[in-house]
């Protein structure tokens, strides 16, 4: 009796996830389409966070692949993916990119090559928010006057482990991979393994340790 239960029900499921994923498509390129970002194709697993402001520019490239929340990507710390780009800012995504509950914040610039894959709960900051003047951030005009913010560059076929924070300023290299839980405060060169908080070189790519 169990066994026909358990045959129905993943029937059951199998039908709603068809129907989610394509209720969960046409949500997202709503609000791909209203934010007025440019995109070719993407495939998505729930529905992301997106709020472009007026003088923005965001552009994601072909084969975008988005995992949102519990379902999209049930490694814990689950969230959608969230998507902020201000006024005079730029968010640029390449092709073959795939994210799982990331979070992009950008104020200045962010530029993401091609067949980047980014972990779940990764945050990429290119500001930091508030000025690091106790005295500044007492005062919410000076505090957002004085904020720092330098671009973020990530390379084609980088790879970004899950729950790392990337911030600004930081560029990472071509073929280079971050390790889970990473803080990377300064750039990482082409081919290389870095982690840690803060990150620090583990070793080369092609197999020699520091």
């Amino acid at each position: 009796m169990q066994r026909y239960f358990s045959l129905i029900a993943k029937i059951l499921r199998r039908l709603s996830s068809s129907v989610s994923v394509f209720v969960n498509n046409l949500y997202t390129w709503m609000k791909f389409y209203s934010n007025n970002i440019l995109f070719i194709d993407f495939k998505t697993y729930g529905v992301p966070f997106v709020m472009v402001a007026r003088g923005g520019y965001c552009k994601f490239g072909s084969n975008f692949t988005l995992n949102n929340g519990l379902v999209g990507n049930p490694i814990g710390r689950p969230q959608p993916c969230v998507f902020f780009v201000d006024k005079g800012a730029s968010l640029i995504i390449g092709n073959n990119v795939g994210i799982s509950s990331t979070a992009i914040i950008s104020q200045e610039k962010i530029i993401i090559g091609d067949n980047v894959k980014i972990g779940g709960g990764v945050c990429i900051y290119d500001t930091d928010f508030h000025s690091l003047d106790a005295v500044l951030r007492n005062d919410s005009k000076l505090d957002k006057l004085n904020k720092k913010t330098k671009p973020v560059y990530i390379k084609d076929n980088a790879f970004v482990g899950a729950h790392s924070t990337i911030l600004k300023g930081v560029c990472i290299g071509e073929n280079s991979i971050i390790g889970a839980c990473s803080v990377v405060t300064k750039s990482i060169p082409d081919n290389e393994i870095w982690a840690g908080n803060p990150a620090t070189l583990i070793r080369k790519i092609d197999g020699k340790k520091v």
